[in-house]
């Protein structure tokens, strides 16, 4: 590939994250506009980045159909009433509240995709924050967090940890056995700091909480049925792969989405039009956007060049590579969305592992269905840790992170780079720190 696209690709996609961290324009304007304009420089064509587009189309169809399906239940109040009962239940105290926040997540995003439980949970988000008194941006912020950390708990919880796994043939159990651990003590690094990090939160406390406004439930028929629909998604996101025919999350969701607007427009609850309306596109397009940038540095060349790289400073030394990839990921991981992050790096990480005489070359077979080497394995941990825990960092870092920011402009504030960052970096550095030992000390001594 031609030198000029390859420093197109890298000066257009730098641009676009300096463009959003500035703020100077908004996030999904400074990514499309970076996207067309590799089509209209000849990097690659407009087919070319629909065809990126379309080899993503399951995140963009979980994300749209989780949407639609959200979207679809607003008229009857249930995100209210749970709001109001999550208050009851923290008996108005903020610490309680963040705690809350914590142990409904993580269970969640045990088992569904972490963007999933974020557009699930997120609008319960406002209403709490308007009835304790405080800003809903904090507490958001908090549950991505959380959402991200938990995706480790199991291989499903994350499309990141899912993308890692898949490639070296590790199996639920193996999983839960070898690397759950690390996620929860990401969460255990998450409450401990909870007090310094949310110091004023922390120390809200609700006195009359009798004076709150109790919402009630619009159509409870209605809902009732929405609810055998939310289930019959929830256990389809986990089952459906395994099936003998496999259903895939995405199409689990867009069949929800379905059902859910089939439900709204014949109970008359609400209209198709507003809830298509409603759908956070903003977000859709930005992923879209994101996707077509990454595919111009794959496509000229620059991401595979950085195998080479790899291999120059890394050597055969195990320890170190390791220790270095979980944090060389995890500062690409909070500039670079994770999941084409790690799409781009796990054959990237298996060339650099049979370069160097690590692994056979049999490992970079697509159908490649047997065992890695045991003492290569660290180096994909690692990378699992870094590509989640570094998307902790900045608002760009992970796909949750998005759809949380997306969410908080529906209600009316904007989640700003740099207030994502204030929290996120500490966070980040932390997660990343108690990753690097867990993997030294469960793996590499």
């Amino acid at each position: 590939m031609e030198n000029w696209q390859a420093l197109i690709s890298i000066l257009t996609f730098i641009s676009v994250i300096i463009l959003i961290m500035t703020e100077w324009v908004h996030l999904t304007i400074a990514a499309l506009l970076g996207a067309l304009l590799l089509v209209f420089t000849n990097v690659m064509t407009l087919e070319d980045a629909v065809s990126y587009i379309g080899n993503s189309h399951g995140t963009l169809g979980l994300f749209f159909g989780v949407m639609v399906l959200v979207r679809a239940f607003e008229p009857t109040k249930i995100f209210e009433y749970l709001a109001t009962q999550m208050v009851i239940l923290a008996k108005g105290k903020g610490n309680r509240l963040l705690l809350g926040i914590v142990g409904i997540t993580t269970p969640i995003c045990a088992v569904l995709p972490n963007a999933t439980t974020v557009m699930l949970l997120a609008p319960l988000i406002p209403p709490i924050a308007e009835e304790v008194g405080i800003n809903f941006v904090p507490l958001l912020i908090l549950m991505v967090f959380v959402a991200n950390s938990a995706g480790l708990l199991t291989i499903v919880g994350d499309p990141a940890t899912f993308i890692v796994g898949d490639a070296i043939n590790i199996s639920f159990t193996d999983y839960l056995w070898r690397l759950s651990l690390g996620g929860a003590i990401a969460i255990i690094t998450i409450v401990a700091i909870l007090p310094l990090l949310f110091r004023k939160i922390w120390k809200t406390k609700l006195e009359n909480l009798e004076q709150l406004p109790h919402p009630q439930i619009n159509h409870p028929r209605v809902l009732t049925i929405g609810g055998f629909i939310v289930a019959f998604v929830l256990i389809f996101f986990v089952v459906g792969e395994y099936m003998p025919v496999p259903v895939s999350p995405a199409a689990v969701a867009l069949l929800g989405a379905a059902l859910a607007m089939l439900l709204s427009h014949q109970s008359k609850i609400d209209t198709v039009n507003n809830i298509l309306r409603d759908v956070d596109w903003s977000t859709l397009i930005f992923f879209m956007s994101i996707f077509v940038l990454i595919g111009g540095l794959e496509k000229t060349g620059v991401i595979n060049s950085l195998s080479g790289v790899l291999a120059a400073v890394l050597g055969k030394n195990i320890l170190i590579g390791s220790l270095s990839l979980v944090f060389f990921i995890g500062l690409l991981s909070s500039v670079v969305p994770n999941i084409p992050l790690v799409v781009a790096m796990v054959p990237l990480l298996k060339q650099y592992v049979v370069n160097v005489g690590l692994a056979p070359t049999e490992v970079l077979a697509p159908n490649f269905q047997g065992q890695f080497p045991p003492e290569v394995l660290p180096l994909f941990y690692a990378m699992m840790f870094g590509a989640t825990l570094g998307g902790n960092g900045t608002l760009v870092g992970a796909s949750a992170n998005i759809v949380a920011a997306g969410i908080a402009e529906q209600h009316g504030r904007r989640i700003s780079f740099q207030t994502f960052l204030h929290y996120g970096l500490p966070v980040m550095v932390l997660q990343l720190i108690a990753s690097a030992l867990y993997v030294l000390f469960r793996f590499l001594l």
